[in-house]
């Protein structure tokens, strides 16, 4: 395999693309109620029309408010079952095991939701598609992280964000084509098509090396998987260091060709149970969930992608995800099913600009640029649906949408697997996810709620969007005091200051 773009292979290419689908699946559940909420509640015929069907039609599932957004909010319950079960499963089984398991999550809360005729039944198949959501949001980015090259982490630790920004305009831009009649179910069954292409992709992905040497113990074959993705002629020998192997020392040419019966045990679990063998090591053991918590040296790396997680939801970016539609209705100039998508491209394009910056200027000032960013977008835009701006508030919106996309979208997916040690990597993503998922249901659930009490309370419109301007300088002072920057820090270790473990 050649590279193509310096430690970059096609091979590479191919794997982190088979992987984001997972991910870009997310954005697109995430989403995909947005467009035809009116058409599928029975409220309208279509999305420009005002006729309502007879009830009791398959063209719509007639429903209350309070039914729609169970049915929006279970999707982040389903995400935060996901998280929690993800994060044993990938430290356990591995992560091409735990990518498979989401795809039949997605395939099969997919094919559920298209046929759904009842409130109850759509509410199983958003659980299941949110299983598969949190699942996948805690192995891509671990994956992810593991198979690209080190200096290219922060850029391609932005996929995860990339891939679910193009879920959200894919299932955006189908909802305003089809969200008429009966089409609507069209959209859910794109979603099936999507999952089984993932699903037949990831028999061409391989085990993430590093999960192979430090946990399987597998060193010959972890060295095999990792030069067959940097290339026949990549430099893999600094990234075996960091497994550390044998101090670091390459194998021998013995060691190199081992036979397959002594690097894959039949037994799936006998690399963790024998001594070790030439070619490979004794593994280090995984910190279960509640572990982490408990012990000292990783508490403060808990603390700090918890907090950003929550930062990423409490800013208020699913507010306009979610909601726009029907929130952004008559207060800007054009139409906001359009908006919308206008919302979604700039979102995606943001994203793909702002992908080098991490790398560049460091996770730590990407996400304080980005709340700042967000939190005063979120002021002007308050504002101006005061007074009455609308030019002013598309603006406001648009930046907002940006300032999320510069360090709040695609940072927090890559924290995780650079503040703590392969050995406790699952379970801290986990807690990274899950707060992810209980702040996306916060949101989920309690904005529309929160925004239409202010409303009647106070009068008007904009007032949720103060809010969301206060918790912004909450969560700058909260990153400031507590996220320690990771750009161009080897491990762990590094970045916490303290002296490398050696056991």
């Amino acid at each position: 395999m050649v590279s193509v773009f310096g430690d970059v292979t096609p091979y590479l290419v191919v794997i982190v693309t088979v992987a984001t689908l997972g991910p870009l699946q997310f954005g697109y559940h995430l989403a995909e109620l947005n467009a035809p909420q009116d058409v599928l509640t029975c409220q309208t015929k279509s999305v420009s029309g005002t006729e309502k069907p007879p009830t009791g039609t398959s063209d719509c599932i007639p429903m209350t408010p309070a039914s729609f957004a169970a049915i929006s909010a279970i999707f982040t319950v389903g995400g935060l079952l996901g998280a929690l079960g993800a994060g044993p499963l990938t430290s356990r089984r591995g992560r091409r095991i735990t990518m498979q398991a989401t795809a039949l999550f997605y395939l099969v809360g997919s094919i559920i939701e298209t046929y759904a005729h009842s409130v109850p039944v759509m509410i199983l198949a958003r659980f299941l598609t949110g299983i598969g959501a949190g699942a996948s949001t805690v192995v891509v980015p671990l994956y992810i992280s593991e198979v690209a090259p080190p200096t290219k982490r922060g850029f391609f630790g932005a996929f995860t964000q990339i891939s679910i920004n193009v879920g959200i305009l894919f299932t955006q831009t189908l909802g305003f084509f089809m969200s008429h009649d009966s089409a609507w179910r069209w959209i859910f069954g794109t979603g099936v098509i999507v999952a089984a292409a993932q699903a037949v992709g990831l028999w061409l992905v391989p085990e993430s090396p590093s999960w192979t040497a430090n946990i399987q113990g597998s060193v010959a074959r972890a060295r095999r998987d990792l030069q067959r993705i940097r290339g026949r002629d990549g430099d893999i020998e600094e990234e075996v260091e960091t497994w550390d192997v044998d101090g670091g020392k390459p194998p021998s040419e013995q060691e190199r060709l081992l036979s397959a019966e002594d690097i894959e045990p039949a037994n799936p679990d006998a690399s963790l149970l024998s001594p070790a063998s030439p070619g490979s090591r004794v593994p280090k053991e995984h910190l279960g969930f509640v572990q982490v918590v408990r012990d000292p040296e990783y508490r403060p790396a808990i603390i700090a992608v918890v907090g950003i997680m929550f930062a990423q939801q409490l800013c208020g970016i699913n507010s306009i995800i979610m909601y726009s539609v029907s929130l952004l209705n008559g207060l800007l100039p054009v139409s906001s099913a359009i908006v919308t998508i206008i919302i979604s491209v700039i979102n995606l394009a943001t994203t793909i600009a702002a992908s080098p910056l991490p790398d560049r200027l460091g996770r730590k000032a990407c996400l304080l640029g980005s709340i700042i960013g967000q939190g005063t977008s979120s002021l002007v835009l308050a504002l101006a649906i005061r007074f009455g701006l609308k030019i002013i508030s598309a603006v406001a919106v648009l930046l907002f949408v940006a300032s999320f996309a510069l360090g709040l979208g695609p940072v927090p997916f890559i924290m995780a697997s650079e503040l703590v040690g392969p050995e406790a990597v699952g379970a801290t993503q986990s807690w990274a996810l899950g707060a992810s998922y209980v702040a996306t249901f916060l949101v989920a659930y309690l904005f529309p709620i929160i925004n239409q009490s202010l409303n009647n309370a106070l009068g008007g419109a904009g007032w949720v969007y103060f809010i969301f301007a206060g918790f912004a300088l909450v969560w700058v002072a909260f990153v400031w005091k507590n996220v320690p920057e990771t750009k161009g820090k080897r491990d762990a270790d590094e970045v916490w200051g303290r002296t490398r473990r050696t056991d």
